[in-house]
């Protein structure tokens, strides 16, 4: 056992992890521990933008941003945190430019800014441009740009290390415990700060557009350290993900002027959402599809439909939106415009579809996405413990594997890359502060007793069960009825059918006895990780009697905000029995009304 100590410990070199890194670092001795390379982390994958009200092109305002998250969760978020974030926006991206971060650009030479679902001009209702974006691979940019400032600040990384306990002594944060991939040896990190930025648990699902490595680790870990789960119920199936295979197709190609047609090849949004049709929140896209598949308008009788992208489509439809451009011009596009904004798309089209966008609609359907649930904090980053908002000091949260809660029961597009660099920043900069003052909590006796005694039940458990075999259907009964629809009878089965998973999973005996990249034994504890939160998810979305966001009952179709104006705290007692308790949800301006696109 090898020990390291450090004053800031960042757990997860995604966007969140590295602006947590980058912040801490300039006053504390900090490291960032990642099971990945950090520029393999999933933001990579984040294509259309970030979202902030710059007003690059046209009039917009902090406010506006605002009112639309908050609208956009299903009036589910908590108002002082959307206004935080919402007014940190315009200085963070200002921040990444300095940073040397390549956002496109107007004519002008602003940092260009394009159309995404939900965002609108308060005023008109419709579109607004607050997108910024570098090309379809703004998360890409952003990682790298991240990457390089924190290696120029002398960040400490810890490349493949997968963490696997959080170490908590007196209530307080000491430290977590890591397995070394390359030797299978175990590491303890003393900290006086603890950051969780281990990203989201989309895995959960059978069609997802999310990294293999996305599994929950973060909120699984505390969650079996007494650390409840804020609003797992709430999950975004992203309407536009390739079909099949899950991979996102980004909302920048319907800012774009991408159009959705369904097998009659209708254009269906109007009867949705007339107001900004296919510029509509994800949530209300994805039920829009999954409803037009089941009456029968899928393409060609499939569960799919087409995303058009092509020139003389978006064009035709503009004109009868009468669309403009800022400067008052019609909006007219070009295959060669359509290339140069959206490149990335393009090449995933044509080489996973055999499909070219420029000359052909794109088959798509909804994925499972984004987890607006997860470990409970305030806009600091900090943890708290419990529904009464207790602060565990020296532990930290940030990005998606947190729950500030500003994304509620639905996320608005552009806001993933906005929460984790606001939030990652200000967890950084909160973790720093509270380190001058703290002291080294003393670690336990065997600190690693607990890790090691999950691994071991992998390499000595009895080999009846396969660990791909459970994760198979774990995954097929989240996606049927635990998905964009979901009834009391199919989520009673899907919890009966993944507590019957976890008891199969104690026979699972991984083939692999070998310590030098051992990922047999890395999956399975992932499955056990992914297993735990299906549960968790599960039992809090049968709790909730009523349709919210991403959250929708077919038995109880409506929104009930006497009721279920509040958030859901999940916790895991000693017996493995889940508990549930709720928290009020913070409203300053903005009383719920009716969502209407």
């Amino acid at each position: 056992m090898k020990t390291h100590q450090f004053e800031v410990l960042v757990v997860g070199a995604g966007g969140a992890g590295l602006m947590a890194g980058l912040y801490a670092s300039r006053t504390a001795k900090t490291a960032i521990i990642s099971k990945l390379y950090p520029t393999r982390s999933h933001t990579g994958a984040a294509q259309g933008g970030v979202g902030a009200a710059l007003g690059s092109s046209e009039e917009d305002h902090p406010e506006w941003h605002t009112y639309d998250t908050v609208k956009g969760s299903d009036y589910l978020g908590d108002q002082d945190a959307i206004e935080f974030m919402c007014e940190e926006a315009v200085a963070a991206v200002y921040e990444l430019e300095h940073m040397g971060l390549p956002f496109d650009r107007t004519p002008e030479g602003k940092i260009s800014q394009r159309p995404f679902g939900g965002h609108t001009n308060n005023v008109t209702g419709k579109p607004v441009m607050r997108a910024c974006h570098a090309a379809d691979r703004t998360g890409h940019m952003i990682l790298q740009t991240l990457y390089q400032q924190c290696i120029k600040n002398n960040v400490t990384f810890f490349d493949e290390y997968q963490v696997v306990d959080l170490l908590m002594t007196n209530g307080k944060a000491a430290g977590v415990v890591a397995i070394e991939i390359a030797t299978g040896e175990m590491h303890v990190f003393q900290a006086k700060a603890v950051i969780f930025a281990t990203g989201g648990h989309g895995r959960i699902w059978e069609i997802t557009s999310n990294a293999y490595a996305y599994t929950g680790d973060g909120v699984a870990i505390t969650l079996r350290r007494g650390i409840p789960a804020e609003d797992m119920e709430f999950f975004q199936f992203h309407p536009t993900g390739i079909y099949k295979l899950g991979i996102l197709i980004t909302e920048g190609v319907r800012g774009e002027g991408g159009i959705l047609i369904n097998g009659k090849g209708e254009r269906f949004m109007e009867k949705y959402a007339p107001t900004v049709k296919d510029l509509a929140s994800r949530d209300v896209i994805s039920r829009a599809i999954y409803m037009e598949v089941r009456d029968g308008n899928g393409v060609n009788g499939k569960n799919y439909v087409y995303l058009d992208v092509r020139p003389e489509s978006v064009n035709h439809y503009a004109a009868l939106d009468g669309r403009k451009r800022p400067d008052g011009s019609p909006f007219v596009v070009t295959g060669e415009e359509i290339l140069s904004k959206l490149p990335d798309i393009v090449d995933f089209c044509r080489v996973y579809l055999g499909v070219d966008p420029i000359t052909q609609p794109m088959p798509i359907q909804p994925t499972a996405h984004y987890a607006m649930g997860g470990i409970p904090t305030n806009q600091f980053g900090e943890v708290k413990k419990d529904e009464n908002k207790t602060i565990i000091p020296g532990l930290y949260a940030a990005g998606e594997c947190a729950c500030v809660s500003v994304h509620g029961a639905n996320r608005l597009g552009t806001n993933s890359l906005l929460d984790i660099i606001v939030f990652g920043k200000h967890a950084g900069l909160r973790a720093a502060e509270f380190s001058k003052g703290a002291d080294f909590q003393p670690l336990p006796a065997d600190p690693t007793a607990f890790a090691q005694a999950q691994f071991e039940g992998f390499l000595k458990g009895d080999g009846r069960e396969n660990a791909f075999d459970i994760a198979m259907e774990m995954k097929k009964v989240m996606f049927d009825d635990m998905g964009i629809f979901r009834s009391g009878k199919g989520m009673q089965n899907a919890l009966e059918k993944v507590r019957e998973l976890k008891e199969r999973f104690k026979h699972v005996r991984v083939q692999d006895t070998g310590k030098i990249f051992n990922m047999d034994l890395i999956n399975a504890w992932e499955l056990g990780n992914l297993l735990d939160l299906a549960e968790v998810t599960t039992v809090s979305a049968l709790a909730r009697t009523e349709s919210r966001g991403g959250h929708s009952r077919e038995d109880y179709p409506s929104r009930d905000d006497q009721n279920w104006l509040k958030h859901t705290f999940a916790w895991v007692n000693e017996t493995g029995k889940i508990e549930l308790k709720y928290q009020p949800v913070t409203i300053t301006k903005y009383q719920p009304k009716a969502r209407v696109y």
